[in-house]
């Protein structure tokens, strides 16, 4: 796999690129995979080799890699107004759209749409509006935000801070103010003898004493993802949203929703919290926003949110805070677009489709007697690897096993991420039931090959 010499694309990526949350030990021995170009949900290096992405890009390229009617959106944008910020009380006829069209798919009856450039910006943008809010109503101590371990909200000190990923020590964070709740699931977490709805009852239940401990007056925000993502596809325990949220209510705690991985689509609905059966007081939004195409991200103010920022905005006459390229045009005429396609054009049809042959699947791998579980929602899954599956104790860490997992499917043609002990699938919303047959029997025979080296 790695060509090692001085002018190949391995060598000349190596040089001069430093990379993000990459195994260096894998880049080392194999090198950086360099890709020209995607079709449908194929992508191709430099060498010609074809790979089925079955992560969708990072969770994102849900219309696969050559869309005609998105690179024709960005193409049309550009031609006719190729960029401009949303600043001064200006901003694209493109970017008034897409906020309508966001309130109006939203569970919101109405709101207010703030736009970033990620996922990441998007969460710390909230952070900064709850601490704004907290501020302008006379509460300066309400600045605490309460997420849970294992959640991914982003990379920005703020929502790196929000992650409960032990990894950000290494950058000295969290910071001070942020406080990781239990991780609610129950096949890894719950106590011998414990049902699910106990352990449901026992995470709502560390959350109110975590609210009489901090005292209410000093959170300004719960942050959730309906499903957690990049912790490794993990679906929260059955009832946990109904459990919680009652509890946030009655102290005044907004509720934020992570919608960046199971907005617009990944879990068979529009929206995660659509799935979950709740409401949340906002939706952060990004990936599927714009099909990958494009970088964006939004935050989606329910009511109660939007009346109050509003107010307090216009008390000191504008909220201190932006983007150069917020509610960019080019975005926001792909996101109008990526919007019509996922709901109009049959892709969240065919999430419905492919469900079933997607749980089959990843069924029939987790008899695998070194496969603990498998667990998603939707067509975002991950197959959990362990060295003993009665005891769910897990492979020693230094044998790398999802990583090496990981390696085995690319050199069979296919791309998944392994994320701590687990495999994670999110494949496109274009796949093809033959495609899913195809991305089972690749990591099927990896599995088998890696099991069998170190099992």
């Amino acid at each position: 796999m790695n060509d090692n010499s001085p002018n190949s694309w391995e060598s000349r990526a190596d040089a001069h690129s430093f990379y993000g949350f990459t195994d260096l030990p894998t880049v080392k021995d194999r090198g950086t995979i360099v890709l020209t170009h995607g079709k449908g949900p194929y992508v191709y290096d430099v060498h010609g080799r074809e790979y089925l992405d079955g992560n969708s890009g990072l969770w994102n390229m849900v219309a696969g890699f050559d869309h005609k009617g998105l690179t024709e959106a960005a193409k049309a944008q550009y031609d006719r107004f190729p960029g401009y910020h949303a600043f001064f009380g200006r901003m694209s006829d493109q970017t008034v759209m897409l906020s309508e069209k966001l309130v109006e798919v939203s569970p919101f009856e109405r709101g207010k749409v703030f736009y970033t450039n990620s996922g990441s910006e998007a969460n710390d943008t909230m952070v900064k509006m709850l601490w704004f809010l907290g501020g302008a109503e006379g509460h300066p101590k309400k600045r605490k935000i309460l997420t849970r371990v294992n959640a991914y909200h982003g990379v920005t000190a703020v929502s790196a801070s929000m992650t409960g990923k032990p990894y950000n020590s290494v950058f000295g964070l969290p910071l001070d103010g942020f406080i990781h709740l239990s991780c609610p699931h129950y096949w890894r977490f719950g106590k011998d003898g414990e049902t699910e709805q106990r352990f449901t009852q026992r995470m709502a239940q560390e959350l109110e004493d975590t609210i009489a401990r901090e005292g209410a007056d000093t959170i300004a925000g719960f942050f959730a993802e309906p499903v957690m993502g990049a912790g490794g596809v993990i679906p929260p325990s059955e009832g946990y949203f109904q459990a919680i949220q009652p509890i946030l209510k009655k102290h005044g705690i907004p509720l934020i929703a992570d919608e960046v991985i199971t907005g617009f689509g990944r879990t068979g609905n529009t929206w995660g919290c659509e799935t979950y059966d709740f409401v949340p007081d906002a939706i952060i939004s990004s990936k599927n926003l714009t099909a990958g195409f494009f970088p964006m991200g939004a935050v989606i103010l329910g009511p109660d949110l939007t009346d109050h920022l509003q107010a307090a905005a216009e008390a000191i006459e504008e909220f201190p805070h932006g983007f150069t390229a917020s509610g960019h045009p080019v975005g926001c005429a792909i996101a109008l677009k990526a919007i019509d396609v996922v709901m109009n054009e049959g892709l969240l049809d065919n999430v419905r489709t492919l469900t079933p042959l997607f749980e089959e699947g990843m069924a029939r791998l987790a008899e695998n007697p070194n496969i603990g579980e498998w667990r998603g929602k939707g067509l975002m899954g991950a197959l959990e690897a362990v060295a003993d599956k009665d005891t769910k104790k897990p492979f020693d860490g230094s044998l790398s096993v999802s990583e090496r997992i990981a390696n085995a499917c690319t050199d069979q043609g296919l791309i998944c991420r392994p994320l701590g002990q687990a495999v994670v699938l999110c494949p496109a919303f274009v796949f093809t039931p033959s495609q899913m047959d195809e991305m089972f029997a690749k990591l099927e025979r990896a599995l088998k090959g890696v099991f069998a080296d170190v099992a």
